[in-house]
């Protein structure tokens, strides 16, 4: 069964921050880029994050575009643990706009069986080496139906659907301000031992967004 065309979108500071040392990070880009985003979480359908930016973060992971979407994309969440607090704004809001939190099948059912009476969607696939198992994900996710997903985050997400070679698009919204090593990286470690082993991506286009670049690529 063929997986999701996986886009992963990426909002960042010119040296590819996402958040200053004490977490601030809204917002790095401006009002062009993230109406940009919008759009295209109405073109994918679903938007996907880690559990980490889910609890940190607190995102609603809506479309709101003018005219308004005919409906909202499905929300997903990849949380291994089902640890996603009930106060956040997913599940607050999960009884009105499709929720999917994904987790791992070794986690505690208790924690799963509160998200589900809160109102979100709840799944099970195996345990992987960076929380839960991709390729299960997207077996998972193609079942439902689902072609297309974009991913928004967090850095880890983003490493491990990068060294996995996962990401089939890359949309990248670059603002002109420098946060410094000491700021979140957009992309966590990926522990590469040689420039060959690096993955690599072809540039398709280059575009404005107010003050802001917005850099599409797709993989090699």
């Amino acid at each position: 069964m063929a997986r999701p065309h996986v886009t992963l979108k990426l909002a960042t500071s010119l040296d590819g921050r996402i958040a200053t040392a004490d977490g601030e990070s809204r917002w790095i880009t401006g009002p062009e880029a993230r109406a940009q985003t919008h759009r295209l979480r109405v073109e994918c359908g679903a938007v996907m994050v880690g559990g980490a930016t889910a609890r940190l973060d607190d995102p609603e992971l809506t479309a709101r575009t003018d005219p308004p979407p005919r409906r909202q994309p499905l929300r997903l969440v990849l949380d291994s643990r089902f640890s996603l607090p009930l106060d956040r704004k997913l599940i607050a809001t999960a009884r009105q706009i499709p929720t999917l939190i994904i987790g791992a099948d070794d986690a505690d059912p208790a924690q799963r069986l509160a998200l589900e009476a809160a109102g979100a969607q709840t799944a099970l696939v195996p345990r992987g080496a960076d929380g839960v198992d991709l390729d299960a994900v997207w077996a998972l996710l193609a079942e439902k139906g689902l072609s297309r997903v974009l991913v928004e985050g967090g850095g880890q997400l983003a490493a491990s659907l990068i060294k996995g070679g996962h990401v089939d698009r890359l949309e990248w919204m670059r603002a002109p301000i420098v946060l410094g090593a000491e700021g979140a990286p957009a992309v966590a470690a990926i522990a590469l031992a040689r420039l060959s082993e690096a993955p690599t991506f072809r540039r398709v286009a280059l575009r404005e967004l107010g003050p802001d670049l917005w850099e599409s690529y797709e993989r090699a």
